[in-house]
């Protein structure tokens, strides 16, 4: 295994415990779109997931139950690419949030 791929394998395994939270609801937007979408950004939006996920439970709630959303531009795009993907994957437990 190279360095490379063990420094990521390592990010990867921070991220996911960082983003499991206190609140199921949000660990069932979370963890889904970690393991199925982060893989896939662009550099900047994979540093707005790690910067979102360093919040309090209480914003993101808010945030992920679209009440409100981020001020921050590139907070807003990552929490409404997280919304979007489980609206249109098979989330069905999303869908009684």
């Amino acid at each position: 295994m190279s360095e490379q791929a063990s420094a990521e394998e390592i990010t990867r395994k921070r991220l996911y415990w960082h983003s499991r939270r206190g609140m199921w609801e949000l660990d069932l937007l979370l963890i889904p779109f970690l393991e199925h979408r982060y893989d896939g950004l662009d550099v900047a939006d994979q540093a707005a997931y790690q910067a979102l996920i360093t919040e309090e439970d209480q914003d993101l709630f808010v945030w992920l139950m679209r009440r409100e959303w981020p001020t921050e531009p590139s907070k807003r795009r990552i929490v409404q690419m997280i919304v979007e993907y489980a609206e249109t994957t098979g989330n069905d437990q999303y869908r009684t949030l």
